[in-house]
C-alpha cells in the first residue's frame, strides 16, 4: 500500500480541530496517483516515464525519484511529471509525491515492462481454475517461482461505456506464493525473458475471456475505418445475434483496462486472442490491424513491439482466423506470430501446455525489442512458384534449416489445388532451404496451402525447434 507521511498539512488540521475553529476557510490539496504508481512497481527502463495522477486543488504536485525532482501544475484536477530515461536497477527505490502530503512508494524496480492482453488463453492464471484443466507442470512451476525482480500489475476485469482514469490495481511480487494468480503464459513470457536479460520484469496483466478485439479498439479509432464504423454503428445488432454477450458496451474494454493505463512507459505488448472473431475471420485482419495502430498511437511510443499468439488448434477454431493472424504479422511492421500449432487440444479451447507459448514470446522480444541475433520465428510462407507438375515454395525465417519434426517422418499437412481449386494431399519434400509439392491426382498446381484444417495435423519446423505457420498461396503478399 502507498505510505503517507505525517505532513504540515496534517498538523494544520489537528490545531484547527482542536482550537474549535471548524468554519474557518482554508482548504488544502488532496493528492492521489494512478494506481500504477504504487508499491513494488516496475519501471522502464531507457525512455522517459510519465508519472501521473490527481488533485483536488489546483497548484503544484512534485516527485521526487532517483536524483530526480519535477514539479507539475494541477490542470483540471489532474497532473503529469515525465521522469527522464533512467538505467536499471534491480535495488529496490523509493519515489516521493508531494504537494502539501506526501506520498511515498517503495520497492520500485527499473527495468523492463510488457503489457501481456487477450482473451481467456492470456487470462488463465498459473494456479488452478475448475472446471478447466490444470496447468501442465503448475505446481512444480509454483515451487520453483522464486523470482523478487518480476512482478504482475493485475487489472480488474471492466467494461466500461466512457473511458476510465485508473483501475485500481496493485502489483505484486513473484514468489510461489503469489505466482498462482500471476496469467501463466505472461509468468512463462517473463520468467524466460528475466533468465536472458538479467533485469527486473514487470507485465501488465490486462486479459479478459471471450472478448472481441474490437472492444479492446477505442471507439475513435472504429470510426476512422469506413468497413469497422459499420461494426460499430450495428454493434447492438450483432449482440442479439452472439458476437457480443449482452451488458458489453463499444470499446468497452479499452475503456476500462487499456485507457486506465495510458500512457505508462512499456517496451511491448503479447497478444493472445482471435477465438471471439473466430466467425468473422474474414474481417480479423483489418480488425487487429487497427487496433494495433490503435495502442501505438495512444501509448505514444512509436512502433514498439506486437507479438500475436496464434490460435492453437481446436475442434471450432478456423483455419482463416490463424491466416488472418499471419498477414498481420506480414504487413504491420514490428510484429511477430508466435505459432502454437503443437500446443493446442483438438476438444479442449484451453490448452494446458502454455509454457512453449510464453517461451517462444520470450525468444521474439529478445530479437525484436533487445536486438537477439537467434532465430525468433518458424518458417514463414513467402512466395512459390511452378515448374511443370510442381509447385515450389520459399519460406522466411528458415533459421538453421528446414526440417519435419521427427525427422524421421515425412512432411505432413501440405496440400495441392489445380485451376478448379479442389485441394489434394501432395508430397512434400525439403530441396535445400524449398518445399517441393507435388500430387498424382494435380498434374497441373495452382495453388497450395499447409494445415488448413481446425486442427491442422502438422509436422514442419526450423531446425531451430519453431513450427511453421499454416498458410495458403491465394492471398499472400510478400512483407517488405
Amino acid at each position: 500500500m502507498l505510505k503517507h507521511i505525517l505532513t504540515k498539512r496534517m498538523l494544520q488540521r489537528t490545531f484547527l480541530l482542536l482550537s474549535g475553529c471548524f468554519f474557518c476557510s482554508l482548504t488544502f490539496a488532496e493528492i492521489s496517483v494512478n494506481s500504477l504508481f504504487s508499491d513494488h512497481m516496475v519501471l522502464q527502463q531507457g525512455v522517459t516515464v510519465p508519472v501521473w495522477g490527481s488533485s483536488t486543488t489546483e497548484g503544484q504536485v512534485t516527485v521526487r525519484f532517483n536524483g530526480q525532482q519535477l514539479t507539475s501544475k494541477v490542470s483540471n484536477g489532474k497532473w503529469m511529471v515525465k521522469l527522464k530515461p533512467m538505467a536499471v536497477s534491480k535495488e529496490p527505490l523509493t519515489m516521493e509525491v508531494f504537494a502539501e502530503d506526501t506520498i511515498r512508494i517503495h520497492d520500485v524496480l527499473i527495468g523492463e515492462v510488457w503489457l501481456c492482453s487477450g482473451q481467456s488463453n492470456m487470462e488463465r492464471q498459473l494456479g488452478p481454475r475448475p472446471p478447466q484443466k490444470p496447468i501442465l507442470g503448475w505446481e512444480a512451476e509454483r515451487d520453483r517461482a522464486n523470482y523478487p525482480l518480476i512482478r504482475q500489475f493485475y487489472v480488474p476485469l471492466k467494461y466500461a461505456e466512457t473511458p476510465q482514469d485508473d483501475v485500481d490495481g496493485k502489483w505484486k511480487v513473484c514468489s510461489p506464493n503469489t505466482v498462482v494468480d500471476f496469467s501463466a503464459v505472461g509468468y512463462f513470457f517473463a520468467a524466460d525473458l528475466y533468465k536472458q536479460l538479467e533485469v527486473p520484469i514487470g507485465i501488465l496483466f490486462s486479459a479478459f475471456g471471450g472478448t472481441p478485439a474490437e472492444d479492446w479498439t477505442s471507439r475513435a479509432a472504429l470510426e476512422r475505418n469506413p468497413e469497422l464504423n459499420e461494426l460499430v454503428k450495428n454493434y447492438v445488432e450483432t449482440m442479439n445475434v452472439g458476437y457480443h454477450p449482452k451488458g458489453q458496451c463499444v470499446s468497452g474494454l479499452y475503456n476500462g483496462m487499456i485507457h486506465p493505463l495510458l500512457p505508462f512507459a512499456i517496451k511491448g505488448v503479447a497478444w493472445y486472442q482471435g477465438e471471439s472473431n473466430n466467425n468473422r475471420a474474414e474481417q480479423y485482419e483489418m480488425v487487429l490491424t487497427n487496433m494495433i495502430k490503435n495502442w501505438r498511437t495512444d501509448f505514444n511510443q512509436g512502433d514498439f513491439p506486437f507479438l500475436i499468439v496464434q490460435i492453437a488448434p481446436h475442434k471450432d477454431m478456423k483455419p482463416e482466423l490463424r491466416d488472418a493472424q499471419r498477414m498481420v504479422v506480414a504487413h504491420v511492421p514490428n510484429t511477430a506470430l508466435i505459432v502454437t500449432t503443437d500446443c493446442g487440444d483438438a476438444m479442449d479451447i484451453h490448452p494446458t501446455n502454455k509454457k512453449p507459448v510464453g517461451e517462444r514470446l520470450a525468444l521474439a522480444a529478445h530479437a525484436l525489442a533487445y536486438h537477439g541475433k537467434e532465430e525468433y520465428q518458424g518458417p514463414m510462407y513467402s512466395a512459390y512458384k511452378i515448374k511443370a507438375d510442381k509447385l515450389y515454395l520459399t519460406f522466411k525465417h528458415i533459421g538453421k534449416g528446414l526440417v519435419s519434426l521427427p525427422q524421421e517422418e515425412k512432411l505432413k499437412g501440405f496440400e495441392l489445388a489445380g485451376a478448379d481449386g479442389v485441394y489434394y494431399p501432395a508430397m512434400a519434400s525439403i530441396e535445400d532451404t524449398t518445399i517441393v509439392l507435388s500430387s498424382d491426382r494435380v498434374k497441373k498446381p495452382k495453388q497450395a496451402r499447409y494445415g488448413w484444417a481446425n486442427v491442422p495435423d502438422v509436422n514442419f519446423y526450423n531446425k531451430d525447434g519453431l513450427p511453421a505457420s499454416p498458410f495458403i498461396t491465394e492471398d499472400v503478399n510478400e512483407k517488405n
